[in-house]
Parts: structure tokens; sequence; C-alpha cells
């Protein structure tokens, strides 16, 4: 869910989840998921939010952040398209199929189409490396994809 809020409510809103989960053992993870699962992204007025919390420095925090790739740091499209750029997928024609996505929707890894529908990002590995090529849209795993698979795996992401 992307939301558009003000630094006000992003920050109620974020300091009910820190709240729930700063007493957990290792709570960083778990409140960066949190957010991002309320927000779309963790939007940065929360980091030193989530800083103070934990007693620790806002470059640890964003370290952190940055370090995962599933954290983001804007929001995403409606839609997430994960394609698998490990060695399995590639052998497989992933590089082929990753171009051609691309291509179909007009944009490189880490951007979002302009109409908001798709956001494409890059993932090291789903574990289907026997289905290979593969890819993730919105957590449903497809494989064996060619370029007609490629095709309406774009389709699909742009409903």
């Amino acid at each position: 869910m992307s939301l558009h809020l003000g630094s006000s409510a992003i920050a109620a809103r974020a300091g009910v989840i820190i709240e729930a989960m700063k007493s957990m053992e290792g709570p960083l993870l778990p409140i960066l998921h949190g957010i991002q699962e309320e927000f779309g992204y963790v939007p940065q007025d929360t980091l030193p939010l989530i800083a103070k919390a934990l007693n620790l420095s806002r470059a640890e925090v964003h370290g952190v952040m940055t370090f995962y790739h599933d954290y983001r740091d804007h929001p995403a499209g409606r839609h997430v398209l994960k394609l698998c750029r490990a060695e399995a997928c590639q052998s497989m024609g992933g590089d082929q199929l990753a171009e051609r996505v691309k291509r179909l929707l007009g944009i490189d890894f880490h951007q979002t189409t302009l109409d908001g529908s798709v956001t494409l990002e890059p993932v090291y590995c789903l574990g289907l490396c026997a289905c290979a090529p593969a890819a993730m849209l919105d957590g449903e795993l497809y494989g064996r994809l060619d370029d007609e698979g490629a095709e309406d795996l774009v389709k699909e992401a742009r409903r």
C-alpha cells in the first residue's frame, strides 16, 4: 500500500509500529518490514524515529535498510515485477528475458512505469532454478518464461 501522508501522520503511524516491536529481540528488521508494509516503502522521516527508539545512529538504520534489497526508500508501483538475475536463470535466457521485459515496460531495473502501474526489480535467486528463467509478480512465482511468457507477464502486471 502506497500512502501519501504528511510527515506528522507518517510519524504517528510509524510510532505505533515501532512501539509494538521495539522490545522484540533484534527488532530493526521487523520494524522496517512493518513500516514498509504500512506505507509501501520506508519513508526517510521514519529513520530518525527508529534510530532513537532502538538507540542506534541514523546511519546504522540507513545502512541496514540499504543493505537489504527488499526495502524501498520510495513508493513502488501498484505491481512489483521481480526478475531473477542469478546464474541459473541467466544461463537459460534470463538476460534476454530481462531486456525484453524492460523494453515492453519502457523502464529499467529499480524504476516504475510513468503510469505507476509496475515497478521492475532484479532479484538474485527465487529458488526456481529448475524452472529458469523465473520471475515473481506481486509474490506469485512464474517459471520457464519465454518471449510469449514475458509478454503475458507484462500484460498481467499492467492490469
